[in-house]
This record gives C-alpha cells, sequence and structure tokens, in this order.
C-alpha cells in the first residue's frame, strides 16, 4: 500500500500475513519478497520468525503477543493463519486470519489515507461455542532499524502536552493509562526516530491511540533487532468476554511516518482531520467564532445583570460566541452540590436562561452552556433518588443513601455516574435533549472533570462500557442536533484523543491560561490536533492558575494559534487595554482561514529561550509567524531567526504586524533591527536558510510576523517595494 509518500508492506507467502516495512515510499516495483526471509542464527527456531500482523508465540514471535486470551485458561496460544485478503486500490485492506482449533477469526481493517496518515485496527470474532475472554489485542507496526530514540508527551492537571525523550534499547517501553478517561499524563503521540530528530528533520515513525479510556502505547524492541510500535485498550479483569458470535472491536491505530521530523507527523494527521466531512467548517464554510467563556470572569457567581453586562462588553470588542460556564443549574453554589440535576435553577433563573439568551443572540453572539453529564455529586436529586446509578466496584442492593455499596473516593467532591445503566444513560439523555430543544443553544462546552477510578457495572470493570456509552449518548446528541458544536473538556486536557474528537468539535487544552505554560501545551498538543480544534484563550492579566503576570501581547500571540478567544472579565478595561485586546480580535479574524487551513511548522531554534512557530499556506502565498522568548537568552542579541516552510524561488515581504516595534515591554534594546519597523522583502531561500535579526524580547514576550508573497495578486499583482 502506497500514497502520499509512505508505504506498508506486508507479505502473504507463508500463510501468515507478515510485517515487513511501515516508512517511507518503496516505489512500484518490488523484489522476490521469498528472497529476503531472515537468515536462521544458532540457539533459535528452525525457521524464520515471523513478525504477524497480530505477533504471535505460535510464529517464534518473543517480544510483546499481539492477543492475549483464553478460554477459561485454555486456548491461549494462538495460531492465526490468512485466511482471505481484500485490498482496493483507494487505499484500504481488510485481512482476515482465522484459529479454527482456538475458534477465534481476527478481521483487520487498514486505511492509509491521503497525507500518508495510516488506520489500523482489529475486530476478534469468537467462533467456539463457550465464552472468550479478551485479555489485549494489540495493534502494531514495524520501525525502521535507524531509530535509536523514543519520545512521547506527559504532563499533570495544567501542565499537559510536555515532552520526554529516551534512548530506545532491547526491551519494551510500556505507558499505561489507568484513568478511564485519556489522562493528563497521556501520551498524545509516542514516536520512535533517528537520533536527535526535531521538527524538520530526522526519520520518525509515530503512533497515537484513538481512545478515551484505559490504554496503553508501547515500543518494543525484542532480541532478534526488530522494533515495533503500537497500542492497544488496557482492559480490566474480564472486562470482554464475549459469548460465541460475539466481537471485539479495538480502537483505531494512527501512524504517520515522515523523513523530514516530527512536522511531517503533524502533517498527516492535519491532513486526515481536514478531510473529514463532519470537521468544523469543511461543509459550512464558517469561521471558527471568537469565543468568550463566563468561568474566569464570574465563577459561580451567576447574576443575570453581571452576565448581561459581560455581553455587551463582548460584543464591542467582536466577540461571536458566548458561553456560560458551570453554576447555571439547580442547588450549584459551588462545585460541592447539583451535579446530576440538570434543570436551570429557577431561584437564579426566574424567567429561565431567555433574558441572558436574547441578549447575547441580540448582539449577534452564538450561545453557549457548559454540563458535566457524565458525573454527580452525592448531594444532588439525582443520587437521592437513584442511589444506585453511582458507578462503582460492588453490586447495589438498592438500599441506603448509596445503595449500601462501597463507592470510590471522591473527587472534587464528584462520582462517576454509570452510563452503562440504560436507565441513567436515557436520563442524561433526555435532559441534555431537552435543554437543547428548549433554549437557543448552539453549543456545549462537555465537561469531564475526573479520573474514573474503581470503575464498575454491576461489580465488574467496566471502563470499556462507560466509554462505548459516553461515546453513544454523544452520537445520539449530534443526530438529533446537528447544528449545536460541542467541545470535549475534561479538567482541560485529560481527554484529548481522536475517539472522542470523531464526536466533539474541539478540546480544551488545559486549565490553564498562563501563556507561558500554553506555549508548550499548545506547541504539543498540536503535533496531532489541528490548531482549530485547540481552544486557546487570552486569560486574565494575572493567571488564576499560576499568579503569573504576562502583558496583553503576549497573551494575545500565544491563544492567536488555536481556536481563539476569552476567559477573562473584560467589563471595565483601560481604554488602552479595550482597544488593544479589540486589535488582538481583527488580528485572529484577519488570519484565521491561513491559521486553520495551513501547515504547520515549527524551528529547530539553536537558543532554548527562543521558540518561533509559525503556520504556511499550502499554496506558499503567506505565512503567519510568532517569535516567542520564554526566557532571558544566553546571547546578547537573537541573531539571525530562520522563517522555515516558505517556497525557495518566491519573494515575500515580511512585516512585524503586533506588538508596536516601539513597545518597551516587549522589547528591550536601544535600536532596533531596521526592517523591525519598515518591513522588509527577501526570497523563501533566504528566510529559510539566512533568516532575519531578530529584535531583543523581554522574556515571556513575543512578536508576531506577518509573511506575504511580495508578488500576490492581493498586492495587486506588483512587486511591494521596502519602505
Amino acid at each position: 500500500m502506497r500514497r502520499s509518500g509512505t508505504a506498508l508492506l506486508i507479505d502473504f507467502s507463508t500463510g501468515e500475513p507478515a510485517l515487513l516495512h511501515f516508512g517511507a515510499d518503496l516505489g512500484p516495483n518490488l523484489p522476490d519478497l521469498s528472497l529476503l526471509r531472515d537468515p536462521v542464527p544458532h540457539s533459535a527456531l528452525d525457521t524464520p520468525v515471523t513478525l504477524g500482523l497480530v505477533p504471535q508465540a505460535s510464529s517464534g514471535w518473543r517480544g510483546r503477543p499481539g492477543l492475549r486470551g483464553h478460554r477459561n485458561g485454555r486456548a491461549f496460544s494462538p495460531r492465526l493463519r490468512l485466511a482471505s485478503a481484500d485490498v482496493n486500490d483507494a487505499g484500504s485492506a481488510v485481512i482476515t486470519q482465522i484459529d479454527p482449533a482456538a475458534g477465534i477469526t481476527i478481521q483487520t481493517e487498514i486505511r492509509l489515507n491521503e497525507g500518508g496518515l495510516l488506520q489500523l485496527r482489529h475486530h476478534l470474532t469468537n467462533d467456539g461455542p463457550d465464552e472468550y475472554t479478551v485479555e489485549e489485542l494489540a495493534a502494531v507496526l514495524p520501525v525502521g532499524r535507524a531509530a535509536t530514540e523514543i519520545l512521547d508527551l506527559t504532563g499533570r492537571w495544567c501542565r499537559e502536552s510536555h515532552p520526554q525523550r529516551l534512548p530506545l534499547h532491547q526491551g519494551t517501553w510500556v505507558r499505561s493509562g489507568r484513568h478511564g478517561r485519556t489522562g493528563h499524563d497521556a501520551s498524545l503521540l509516542l514516536a520512535a526516530g533517528t537520533g536527535g530528530f526535531g521538527y524538520g528533520h530526522g526519520h520518525v515513525w509515530a503512533v497515537h491511540l484513538g481512545w478515551s479510556g484505559n490504554h496503553e502505547s508501547f515500543v518494543d524492541t525484542a532480541g532478534d533487532g526488530r522494533t515495533v510500535i503500537g497500542a492497544s485498550e488496557l482492559l480490566g479483569s474480564a472486562e470482554v468476554t464475549l459469548a460465541s458470535a460475539e466481537r471485539y472491536d479495538t480502537p483505531w491505530l494512527f501512524a504517520a511516518y515522515s523523513g523530514a521530523g516530527l512536522d511531517g507527523i503533524s502533517e498527516a494527521f492535519y491532513a486526515w482531520f481536514r478531510a473529514r466531512p463532519h470537521h468544523p467548517g469543511v461543509a459550512s464554510g464558517k469561521p471558527r467564532p471568537v469565543v468568550l467563556n463566563v468561568w474566569e470572569a464570574v465563577y459561580f457567581d451567576h447574576r443575570l445583570p453581571a452576565l448581561l453586562e459581560l455581553a455587551d462588553a463582548a460584543a464591542s470588542l467582536g466577540v461571536e460566541r458566548y458561553v456560560l460556564d458551570d453554576g447555571w443549574f439547580r442547588g450549584r453554589r459551588s462545585d460541592t452540590a447539583g451535579l446530576g440535576d440538570w434543570y436551570v435553577d429557577e431561584q437564579l433563573w426566574p424567567e429561565g436562561l431567555t433574558p441572558l439568551i436574547d441578549a447575547v443572540t441580540g448582539h449577534g453572539m452564538e450561545f453557549g452552556l457548559w454540563v458535566e453529564p457524565e458525573m454527580v455529586n452525592e448531594d444532588s436529586d439525582l443520587v437521592r433518588a437513584h442511589p444506585d446509578w453511582i458507578a462503582g466496584p460492588a453490586l447495589h442492593p438498592g438500599t441506603g443513601a448509596s445503595g449500601g455499596a462501597r463507592l470510590p473516593e471522591r473527587w472534587r467532591h464528584q462520582q462517576v455516574l454509570d452510563l452503562v445503566n440504560p436507565e441513567a444513560w436515557q436520563y442524561i439523555y433526555d435532559r441534555l435533549d431537552a435543554l437543547l430543544r428548549e433554549n437557543r443553544i448552539s453549543y456545549l462546552k462537555w465537561d469531564q472533570n475526573r479520573d474514573l477510578t474503581e470503575m464498575g457495572h454491576a461489580g465488574r470493570p467496566s471502563v470499556h462500557a462507560q466509554t462505548m456509552a459516553v461515546y453513544r449518548l454523544l452520537d445520539a446528541l449530534r443526530a438529533a442536533h446537528p447544528g449545536v458544536e460541542i467541545e470535549s473538556c475534561s479538567s482541560g486536557g485529560a481527554r484529548v484523543d481522536l475517539g472522542i474528537l470523531e464526536r466533539t468539535d474541539r478540546v480544551w487544552g488545559s486549565d490553564c491560561n498562563d501563556a507561558l505554560e500554553r506555549q508548550t501545551i499548545q506547541r504539543w498538543t498540536g503535533m496531532v490536533v489541528p490548531p482549530e480544534l485547540v481552544g486557546s484563550h487570552i486569560g486574565p492579566t494575572t493567571s488564576h492558575t499560576t499568579a503569573r503576570t504576562h502583558d496583553l501581547s503576549f497573551r494575545a500571540i500565544t491563544a492567536l494559534f488555536g481556536h481563539f478567544g476569552l476567559e477573562w472579565d473584560v467589563r471595565g478595561l483601560e481604554p488602552a487595554e479595550h482597544t488593544e485586546l479589540a486589535h488582538a480580535i481583527a488580528l485572529y479574524k484577519e488570519h484565521r482561514s491561513l491559521l486553520h487551513t495551513g501547515r504547520m511548522v515549527r524551528a529547530d531554534e539553536p537558543d532554548p529561550a527562543l521558540r518561533l512557530h509559525g503556520v504556511v499556506a499550502h499554496d506558499g502565498s503567506e505565512a503567519l509567524y510568532a517569535l516567542v522568548s520564554t526566557a532571558t537568552s544566553f546571547a546578547e542579541v537573537p541573531g539571525r531567526v530562520c522563517l522555515p516552510g516558505l517556497q525557495p524561488g518566491s519573494r515575500y515581504r515580511v512585516e512585524a504586524v503586533y506588538p508596536d516595534p516601539d513597545d518597551s515591554h516587549a522589547f528591550i534594546q536601544t535600536t532596533p533591527p531596521p526592517w523591525l519597523g519598515t518591513g522588509i522583502e527577501a526570497s523563501g531561500q533566504f528566510l529559510a536558510m539566512s533568516g532575519l535579526p531578530m529584535p531583543v524580547l523581554n522574556p515571556e514576550h513575543g512578536v508576531l510576523l506577518a509573511v506575504r508573497r511580495a508578488d500576490d495578486p492581493a498586492n495587486g499583482g506588483q512587486p511591494v517595494r521596502n519602505s
């Protein structure tokens, strides 16, 4: 299978689908694969060991097995052999393997998409008469021998998506997520590559599992030197036990190869996202609206006059979507009570949400609402009526305040609502459906604020079933209300994965709006998720989560490279601050089409105090870059900083558009480089290879550079002269 510079090679000659190659395109002509079998060393099996599409000990594989399962302890070692292979010229294949003795069939779907992103998943069917327990079914791909280094991501609340690197040695590197959700520390991207691979250089193999529950990702190097990279759902004890003829479907494994560093990996993921017919703006042509979320402006203080003032202020700045956050429903005066009681609080809102919605929509803005449907407070009418709807490790006899069962430890005063219970699922669906039918709501901020520790239904582990129930709930609501957008928030960035993003329209990258923290969070979340799907807001001058104080220009430049918005009390801004914020919003509107369709580039900047990233139009006509100083530099001046990604033979005009060149907070210099105030023309090759002398930035400040091809028709078809 070949597409967009990527190839997958599978050999069927031994009777088992053997993974020979995943990586660079091999061209249309292949040698005789039967001559490429490995030698047989001393003290080994008498035949070459096959790395199968589902690696198995019956073929001699001594690394991590692809399938672990059994029938009450029997049929523990499958011997899967090829039954059929249906390969489509359009870039898809279905490969079927069977083991009649074990009584199982595994069908593998493979898609190689335009842009080079590979998708792979398995379907296991129990062909036997008795139960078959699936412990693990992994999707794996081979990694080239040139890979010597592993990179993945980790984090915590308000510090998501931070990279870590380690050498690739013999053995297995495993990242396990047992949060019941994707997790703040989730490895959004697991990559193996050549030593020192960066954003723009090196060979890289990378995977992501599109699943919102428990999971594992791994790099496994066997004793024979072969390395695989893969992932699987992490199942609880007997969590998936199949009756006769039942089937288990694995999540999709998404995989990409790049011969030009991590930016090539992002390009493959972005191409897949943007080719989806339901991707935001694809069908409607609607741009991503500027958002105001009221959370850090008012928290639980939901008084209508203040919220109306916020709506007026937002409209005057150019905001296009207004989101009412937590605190609007019955009994919700803090985070200790009310979750589950999804009725508009009559004491707070005697006329319902209508007065606020009318004011918001009267300004031409959309109205959005916060919900957290998967959780409950024990102090709620719902739990008092249905204590057995709380998920937990034990059976619920149905007596007492909690049904008489031992409950998991509380997390933010919350328990998990057991959506595997059909009655609980239906209650939540009916309440959300009613809210959307009865109010002009265009957007739901769907939160999920705790790990699913000891997640159980009817005394059995149920993370898998709960995740599927959440997916069904989102799917049903989207079908009933196709015009409503949904954001996935999970204590910030604890549920960022392609499983949830198939059902939602953006993710909230972090609860932290500190621009310095967001520089790293957004950079690495953006390795997989394109900027139009990552909520990125200008927070208050002094961050509520870190107590850092930042100038507006740094906060705005950081927020521009995402789905832009505000989470800030913008009532009573000083006139100069109001003018600057309106200017930043106008900049976003001017450039959002480029930001949300272009190619992301990140410079391998040698100075650790500087970061440069940007978005370049696919036709090379324009680009927008941000140069950011995250700390004091070891050098007196930044020197020449290169702008990657432009067309080498085209001539461009580069202008610094924000902040003003004479901004004494952003810049610390006696004299700026001359081009900063006038703009400059240069070829794409010059800008990429020689670069421009940059201004001396104060720490935690940035400068925004707009680049346009000098002979672009928007400039009248004439070269633009330097001033």
